[in-house]
């Protein structure tokens, strides 16, 4: 990425993208250089309008999320609900027993 900020610092100074000036410019920064990084960003930034770039990046939307969200809020369950699924778990309950008790009535 610093590569990348380095080009772009070298485009806005109007300078020449060339390896001598990335490498300046990164050394300057503090950065160890490396070579191999350095050809490759000047050999892809030749075929490449840095203008027409940033005047699309300016205008495209970008999608942000809000800052502060908000948060999903649990639904309360109702009373009634909550005796409706109590009903039913004794009922799955009863079956089960009567279950047992019909099977121990086959073996024994």
């Amino acid at each position: 990425m610093e590569y990348i900020y380095a080009s772009l610092l070298l485009h806005s100074a109007k300078r020449e993208i060339s390896e001598d000036n990335l490498k300046r410019i990164l050394s300057a920064a503090g950065l160890e250089v490396d070579d191999v990084r350095v050809k490759m960003v000047v050999a892809a930034l030749k075929e490449v309008n840095i203008d027409d770039v940033l005047k699309t990046a300016a205008v495209t939307p970008m999608a942000v999320a809000p800052a502060t969200a908000p948060a999903a809020q649990p639904q309360p369950v109702s009373e009634s609900k909550a005796a409706e699924e109590k009903k039913e778990e004794e009922k799955k309950e009863v079956s089960e027993q009567e279950l047992a008790e019909g099977l121990s009535s086959l073996f024994g």
